[in-house]
């Protein structure tokens, strides 16, 4: 079954050439189908869990105050929204370029387009803070080697394991994703251990779950609704990454079934360990001493006086970036695979391996993970947040147009009298609606805030760019919507309507 199905979640496109970037067509050695429910569910956690819970949630703290745990909590329940829009869409079309392939089926080819490759700049981005982030971690063991050094290095060990068979990645990134993951959990549990009993160094002005809400440090909204707005940004940005669960189905053994467990479970264990970690932090040590300095983790179990921790948790953090940047990698290969298949992007991107590795996409993100390594060098104390800003700015974008994509394809089913999804989202239409609204508010919170200001105006030049890219390179095939199978089973058509393969032609 899974092999008669393998060619057609594959887009049906002539090989033509053409004036500006050429259009695609199925490749000749296809992408392996070798990534299993396991591998798929500790991809999205290793993705979503790294950079912005180890390393980025001192800013998120210093926004907010304790506040932010509601601020984690309203991004998780938008998130999870977003993911079941995007497994409703995925196990009707589980195609590799996802949402991609989505947005240009249901919304257009200009807007699968820049959905595309807004979503690569995305993961390059993130990766780039990734790197940075790996860079600082190691400078907790070796402050006399410059930054740049560990982050040349980890590119360089990236690009070896990306070039593995999806398997063998598969199986790393699920090893990766299991430390972190576990550590999170030891955390949790040997900080409430610590809180119950009282050992250690703790803080006078920290005391369980009373420092949440301690008048001296201002209480639980010390920033007061502001704080907690202006947190979002940073909030939004540390969920970014959860959206590969659907870039996998290209290359999932069995999407029906493992992407809409991966979907139920995993948004709901992030939102957990996001909450849990960062709770327990900041009934440690007040949440006002937890500066950006170092990973917040580290930074209290080292006050803590726990002689081995501080090293233990840096060597999981290390393991975390890892993990994080080796997902980006993915991630932003597996897109511009998809958007070659669609002739907008060039052909050289569907050149695969004999081991079925994309690997001129893998060259690709290496080049633009050397341009972490440079900024590094240049601007090292100011990359992460203008990063991190960069980086929400085009999750939030990619998150809007799967909502949007899954509103458009809700309506074409119902035209069309096609089946019920078999996994639909809840609360339809409603909770879509209230998400979409949310994320349009995250957008304007960017542009509101100096400090964030600088993402929007970036977003903006970007999406120029990609809409004067798509005017002048894109070829006529490459602007056509896309060709995708309906894959629901157990058609149930409407008298006197037919249930068509979803296709179409017509230009945006």
């Amino acid at each position: 079954m899974r092999h008669q199905s393998d060619e057609r979640h594959e887009l049906r496109m002539n090989t033509v050439e053409n004036d500006g970037i050429e259009t695609g067509a199925t490749p000749k050695r296809p992408l392996a189908r070798a990534l299993t429910a396991r591998h798929i569910r500790f991809m999205a956690l290793g993705s979503a869990i790294g950079t912005g819970l180890f390393y980025g949630s001192s800013a998120a703290i210093q926004a907010a105050g304790p506040a932010v745990l509601l601020a984690y909590m309203i991004a998780g329940a938008a998130v999870f929204m977003v993911m079941r829009a995007l497994g409703e869409m995925t196990v009707r079309h589980p195609v590799t370029g996802s949402f991609g392939q989505f947005a240009n089926r249901y919304l257009g080819a200009r807007w699968g387009f820049i959905t595309g490759w807004t979503y690569a700049f995305e993961m390059i981005v993130v990766a780039i803070a990734d790197v940075t982030a790996f860079g600082v971690y190691m400078g907790f063991w070796y402050p006399d080697v410059a930054r740049w050094v560990w982050i040349v290095a980890v590119i360089l060990f990236i690009a070896a394991i990306n070039l593995l068979g999806v398997r063998a990645f598969g199986e790393l990134e699920f090893w990766l994703a299991l430390v972190k993951v576990t550590a999170i959990i030891a955390m949790i549990a040997g900080g409430i251990a610590i809180i119950i009993f009282g050992f250690g160094n703790q803080s006078p002005d920290a005391s369980g779950i009373g420092a949440l809400f301690n008048p001296a440090t201002g209480g639980f909204f010390p920033m007061g609704i502001e704080g907690v707005i202006a947190s979002f940004a940073i909030v939004v940005f540390a969920f970014g990454g959860i959206e590969i669960i659907g870039i996998t189905a290209g290359e999932a053994q069995d999407p029906k079934r493992v992407i809409p467990k991966a979907i139920n479970s995993v948004p709901l264990r992030i939102l957990l360990f996001y909450v849990g970690a960062l709770a327990v932090i900041m009934m440690l040590a007040p949440w006002n001493t937890i500066t950006g300095d170092a990973s917040p983790f580290v930074s209290i179990f080292d006050g803590l006086g726990i002689p081995a921790a501080p090293h233990i948790l840096n060597f999981v953090v290390i393991t975390a970036a890892l993990s994080a940047i080796n997902s980006d990698v993915f991630g932003a290969g597996r897109m511009i695979f998809g958007l070659a298949e669609q002739g907008q992007a060039p052909r050289v991107f569907l050149r695969v391996s004999g081991n079925g590795v994309p690997w001129a996409t893998v060259a690709l993100m290496v080049a633009a993970l050397a341009v972490g390594a440079w900024m590094n060098a240049v601007i090292p104390e100011d990359v992460f947040l203008v990063i991190a800003s960069i980086a929400t700015f085009a999750t939030v974008w990619v998150w809007i147009m799967i909502v949007c994509s899954h509103i458009s394809m809700k309506r074409d089913i119902a035209r069309g009298g096609r089946s019920a999804s078999e996994f639909p989202v809840p609360l339809w239409p409603f909770a879509s609606w209230a998400t979409l609204g949310f994320l349009v508010f995250v957008l304007g919170v960017l542009g509101w805030f100096e400090s964030t200001r600088v993402a929007l105006i970036v977003g903006a030049v970007w999406l120029a760019l990609l809409l004067l890219a798509y005017r002048f390179a894109v070829g006529s095939a490459g602007k056509r919507r896309a060709e995708l199978v309906d894959e629901t089973t157990a058609l149930e058509v409407q008298p006197g309507r037919q249930t068509p393969e979803v296709k179409g032609t017509s230009r945006d």
